[in-house]
């Protein structure tokens, strides 16, 4: 299975915090499914650490680097063909990185992992 991290369930991974599911850590952990980081999210950590929203124990680039490769998590990146899907999305949710998301998981058919319930609102599976 593909799996799709939502920023704030990557950052709980990395930081192994008691807010991850169980379930989540399951879907994390098997060997057989695929993980996923979206460069939607890579923005949206660079951009709260810039804010001031978001502070990490180094630079974001840095950070996400290491931790990407030591859990083996992937980069997804963004095409015009998930982009596209902007246009047919209803406007359940505001957040524009969460909607990248959505749109991302429905062009590939991945799984979000993700506790926002306003995601499951949209045509894509969602686990937590």
């Amino acid at each position: 299975m593909k799996i799709l991290l939502d920023t704030c369930t990557f950052l709980w991974i990395v930081s192994d915090s008691p807010e991850l599911s169980e379930t989540s850590r399951r879907f994390f952990i098997d060997p057989n499914n695929e993980i996923l980081l979206s460069v939607a999210s890579v923005w949206e950590i660079i951009v709260k650490h810039r804010l001031g929203k978001l502070p990490l124990p180094e630079p974001p680039d840095k950070f996400i680097n290491t931790w990407r490769a030591r859990h083996d998590i992937e980069s997804l990146t963004l095409n015009e063909s998930s982009v596209l899907q902007l246009s047919r999305l209803p406007e359940y949710h505001k957040d524009p990185f969460d909607r990248i998301l959505i749109c991302q998981a429905i062009s590939h058919g991945l799984v979000i992992l993700t506790p926002d319930t306003h995601i499951s609102a949209y045509p894509v599976r969602t686990e937590w």
